[in-house]
Order: C-alpha cells, then sequence, then structure tokens
C-alpha cells in the first residue's frame, strides 16, 4: 500500500468519483471535495500529503486554489489536471509553482505513477526539515516567523513550549502582525496538526444564520432548511477552530460561545441531541480585549475562558532590526506570484525602509516588496505636516524624551551596520568611527546579539 494523503478537488462529480475510486485502488487515501475554499482547513505546514485539482473550476480555478496551498506551505505539491485545450495554461502554472499536471483523458495508473512521485518529493522535504532542525539549522517556525529580535526569539520560544498542548489560546496584535500564522503554527505543532484547521471570521458572520452556521441544523428546523447540516464546530471535529477577530462577535452570541466552550458539547438547531466536541480553540483580538470588557462589549466570563494563555504578536515598530531581513524574504516570494524576475534590494533601500514606520506591519511591508518586485519602487514616506493623526497621539511623540529618541536612533544604526556586514564587528566599529570597546558597551546596553546578524 501506498502511504500518503490526497485531496481532490473537482466539481464535475463523475470525474470527481472515478478519480478517487482509482486512486484508492492503487492504495492511496483520498478525500475528495467539491469545494476550493475547502481545503485551506484541511492542510497545514507539516501536511503528509498532496493536492490534486481541476484547473477549471467555477468558484476558484486551480490555479488560485494552488495559490492558496502555497501561502500555507510552498513545498505542498500541486498537480493540475487539464483539458487538451489547457495545456499552455499548465505549462504557465508549472513556472508558477505547480509540481506537475495530467491532461484529460488519462488512465488510473499514469496519475496513479505522478502522484507516486509527487509524495515521494513531500516525504522527502518533510524528512530534510527534520534534519536541518536536528542540525541546529533554521526549523519550520524560524521560516514562517522570520526575526532576530529578541521579541521574535521570545514568541517562537513560547509557540513551542505552547503548541503541542491542548490548552486555549489568545492572540492579540495589531493589524498585519500575523495573528492567523501564529495560530496556525500552534496548531501545526500540535497532536491536532493533521486535522482540520477552521477560521471563523467573527466580523463576517451572517447574523440571521450565526447559530446554524456554527452549530448546524436537523431538517425543518426553520423555513428553507430542507437537509440536516453540520456547522463549523463539527466540521472541525479533532481539530482547531480559529475565532478570527473574537472582540466582534455579537454580545448575545457570546455566551452561547462560552458554553461550548465550557462544555466542549453543542446542539445542532432543532435537536434535542447533545452532540460531544473534540476541540481546540484559538481566538484573536486586533484590541486589547481587557478595554472591550470594561466598555460593556464583551463578556468577562468569555475573556477569561479564552485568556488561559496569552500570546502579544510584536509590531515592526518593536523589532525594528527584523525589517530588513523580513523585505528580503517578501521580495524573494514576490517574483512568481507576479511572473516577473527577481530584482535583489540594494543596501540604501533596506537602510531605508528599516527607517521607517510601518503602521500596517508585515501586511504594508509585503505590499511594499510587491512593489518593488513589480518595478514601481517604494510609496515616498508620509509628510509628518500632513499626519491626520489622533492629537493625542502626536502629543505622546512630542514628549517623549530626548535620551529615549537617541537611544532608539543609536540602537537602530548599530543594527543596520550589522546587518550590511553579516554580523562582522571590525567593519561596524570602523564604519560608525567608534573603538571596538565602545561598541561592545553600546551592544550590551542595547541588548544586541551580534550572532543573529551573522550571514548563514
Amino acid at each position: 500500500m501506498n502511504q500518503g494523503r490526497l485531496i481532490l478537488v473537482d466539481d464535475d462529480a463523475d470525474l470527481r468519483a472515478s478519480t478517487a475510486q482509482a486512486l484508492e485502488l492503487a492504495g492511496f487515501e483520498v478525500i475528495a471535495l467539491d469545494q476550493p475554499e475547502d481545503v485551506a482547513a484541511l492542510v497545514s505546514f507539516g501536511f503528509q500529503g498532496i493536492v490534486i485539482s481541476d484547473i477549471r473550476m467555477p468558484r476558484m480555478d486551480g490555479i488560485s486554489l494552488m495559490g492558496l496551498v502555497h501561502r500555507i506551505d510552498r513545498e505542498i505539491p500541486v498537480i493540475l489536471i487539464t483539458g487538451h485545450g489547457d495545456v499552455q495554461l499548465a505549462v504557465r502554472s508549472m513556472r508558477e509553482g505547480a509540481h506537475d499536471f495530467v491532461e484529460k483523458p488519462f488512465s488510473g495508473s499514469q496519475l496513479a505513477e505522478t502522484v507516486a512521485r509527487a509524495l515521494d518529493y513531500r516525504r522527502l522535504v518533510l524528512e530534510n526539515r527534520v534534519l536541518r532542525a536536528a542540525a541546529g539549522q533554521a526549523d519550520d517556525l524560524e521560516h514562517r516567523l522570520v526575526g532576530r529580535s529578541s521579541a521574535m526569539i521570545d514568541l517562537r520560544r513560547r509557540l513551542r513550549t505552547i503548541g503541542p498542548s491542548e490548552t486555549d489560546v489568545l492572540i492579540t496584535g495589531e493589524t498585519g502582525t500575523g495573528k492567523e500564522v501564529v495560530a496556525r503554527a500552534l496548531h501545526d505543532l500540535s497532536a491536532r496538526g493533521k486535522r482540520p484547521f477552521i477560521t471563523l471570521d467573527c466580523a463576517a458572520l451572517p447574523e440571521t444564520q450565526i447559530e446554524s452556521e456554527l452549530f448546524g441544523h436537523e431538517a425543518g428546523a426553520f423555513p428553507g432548511a430542507l437537509r440536516a447540516r453540520y456547522g463549523k464546530f463539527e466540521h472541525a471535529r479533532g481539530g482547531t477552530i480559529l475565532l478570527d477577530d473574537i472582540g466582534s462577535m455579537p454580545m448575545g452570541l457570546q455566551g452561547k460561545l462560552l458554553r461550548v466552550i465550557q462544555e466542549r458539547t453543542i446542539t445542532p438547531l432543532g435537536s434535542n441531541e447533545v452532540r460531544p466536541l473534540d476541540l481546540r480553540f484559538i481566538a484573536t483580538s486586533r484590541t486589547p480585549l481587557e478595554d472591550e470588557v470594561a466598555a460593556g462589549r464583551f463578556r468577562a466570563d468569555l475573556f477569561y475562558r479564552l485568556n488561559v494563555v496569552h500570546l502579544a504578536i510584536p509590531t515592526l515598530s518593536v523589532r525594528r532590526e527584523d525589517i530588513p531581513i523580513l523585505f528580503a524574504r517578501l521580495l524573494a516570494e514576490a517574483p512568481p506570484r507576479h511572473r516577473v524576475d527577481p530584482a535583489p534590494p540594494p543596501p540604501a533601500l533596506l537602510g531605508e525602509i528599516m527607517a521607517r514606520d510601518w503602521p500596517g506591519n508585515v501586511r504594508e511591508l509585503r505590499n511594499a516588496a510587491d512593489r518593488f518586485a513589480l518595478g514601481i519602487g517604494l510609496d515616498p514616506p508620509p509628510d509628518p505636516r500632513n499626519d491626520p493623526a489622533d492629537p493625542d497621539t502626536q502629543a505622546g511623540k512630542l514628549g517623549e524624551k530626548l535620551a529615549e529618541r537617541v537611544a532608539a536612533f543609536e540602537r537602530t544604526e548599530i543594527v543596520r551596520a550589522l546587518i550590511a556586514h553579516g554580523g562582522s564587528l571590525k567593519p561596524v566599529y570602523e564604519t560608525l568611527g567608534l573603538s571596538r570597546k565602545t561598541l561592545y558597551e553600546k551592544m550590551q546596553k542595547h541588548g544586541i546579539d551580534k550572532a543573529h546578524y551573522a550571514d548563514g
């Protein structure tokens, strides 16, 4: 029997059934889906399998699905099924990251051979990651959460500790800091990593159908409920539920969610049957939930139930030394998406982006990397004279102590020089016009470790 899990996506029910049957007869475990959007809940950074998709589907085409999968892990093989007239499209998709493609009509043995090669590749990828980690090289978490700052090192350390546990987690952080990336990492590090990861956007739940969407319903539970339906909680059984932007959940639903989290059971609409749930809950919030509780917009008991472990994601402003490394990574990822040639960033550009503020955090930095890759260049920095910021915030900036501003500038300049010279101290103190002893003292004062900036 061949080992490996296949996710097969095709909107054609007959072709989906016949393809799944051929693959199962060849010894593969197959999950057949008709909705491409469902794939994201089933794959992870450590997914031990591959994805096979028809290239032409009405809701999401195969190339878009490949992009969705590769945002989770670029090394998950995606095999595309093409029609006779789609060969050029398939060839283009290979340049964009598809592992292989098969053209209709194809035989079961032909597809099985292609799948076996892709699974061998995936196994090799996962084995190499384990070996790299054992050899002391950067592990998966360092590739997903880039940064050498003390804030990011501490975050990764906490994730490695908390991830394998069963505890519920509250993640807070400004827009664009990577809260969902952290949530997925927690899921993948746990024993639930091979089970579904379901995201609920609490700000986008339809108020008239919230309970049905979450808890499911029986046939006839309300007008239009012709068939029984599982809710999101049951779809995620054995896995993880991400409650994204939990602070925006309507107050009326918060009490029902509290009972679900406390009792780990649900009762579908129109049913008296209490169903047990085997789930881990992770919640995210852009704002401190303590403030929402104080304002009466969030239940205190739900807050304390979710806040078993709290992870605060640092902004780019507090890990400024990570910005050049992160920008270089984002810039390297941009060319395949936009079908352009790679363009390495000049040192002057890295200095410029490090000196800027990025209120949109990693998301804003990614947009800047995309613009540079497309040859547009960075947007000009905002003019402080036209800054429409809150007057209280501006007053706080003006009131900042001069010594603090000088210290922040000094630290930034030292880190920038260390990055430029790959952590080698001699060119750093010569460039900055310092003695070796003075540089050491300043690095100790600012908590700078040169090992974090060494090449390789």
